[in-house]
């Protein structure tokens, strides 16, 4: 599962990351606790010049086909194992892939019935990244407005997070980047790209608890729960359930 993540990095970062024009950006702040029915900068090729771009999307897919927009609280992720099949997925996944920019993802270590600690995972080498998406486009029945969605693509999780969630996201490698853009022919869809990103690779350290409220969203949430650090009261340490959306 993938409920949070951080892009904190600048629109120069990303621009230079996923080679994208800088003048094509959109304008968006960074987010320490991104959450999902929140729009994002999402990569994807433009359907005219074939180039990439950068696209602000909600999150949480709503098939073209749908006719209402709730569906899309329910697809906030794709399974690896289902993506090619799934209704809500497989036509995406045939021709609409995208790369999601992020620094680093939360997950939360069930503690005991009612307890969850929240952890950061990033690289080791601090830098930005991509989950494999999916994205789609909607058109309400209704007031006949066009929204754009995305989803973030899990799989079994690595040695590293899987103390913590048995589910991760698919993190790409660069050099992987262009294919899972570029739509290909559909009976060779590159499925083999979504599989864990390797443990030695990344980092994992806990948070404060105050991450699980979504209305939170500065720096110090990437910081260790004050019980951790030198004279911390750990007032918050350990106490959220798990994300809260409110």
């Amino acid at each position: 599962m993938c409920g949070r993540y951080v892009l904190k990095s600048s629109r120069a970062q990303i621009a230079r990351s996923f080679d994208v024009d800088p003048g094509n950006l959109a304008e968006f702040p960074p987010s320490y606790n991104v959450a999902p029915q929140t729009f994002q900068p999402v990569v994807r090729l433009n359907r005219d010049t074939g180039e990439r771009e950068v696209v602000l999307m909600r999150w949480g897919l709503i098939p073209y086909w749908s006719k209402e927009a709730k569906i899309g609280y329910s697809t906030i992720n794709a399974k690896a194992e289902t993506v090619a099949t799934s209704s809500s997925f497989r036509e995406s996944m045939k021709r609409r892939r995208c790369l999601v920019p992020a620094d680093a993802f939360y997950e939360w270590q069930k503690l005991d019935a009612k307890l969850k600690q929240p952890f950061a995972i990033a690289l080791k080498s601090g830098g930005l990244y991509a989950f494999a998406g999916l994205w789609d486009r909607w058109r309400d029945p209704k007031t006949k407005e066009v929204l754009e969605t995305f989803t973030i693509i899990t799989t079994d999780a690595n040695e590293l997070v899987e103390p913590l969630h048995d589910r991760m996201p698919v993190v790409l490698e660069p050099k992987d980047y262009q294919r899972w853009l570029t739509p290909g022919d559909p009976e060779r869809l590159p499925v083999d790209l979504l599989r864990a990103y390797p443990a030695e690779k990344m980092k994992a350290w806990k948070v404060d608890s105050r991450v699980g409220n979504a209305k939170n969203d500065e720096p110090g949430l990437l910081d260790p729960p004050s019980s951790e650090q030198p004279g911390g009261r750990g007032e918050n340490d350990g106490t959220e359930s798990g994300p809260n959306l409110s």
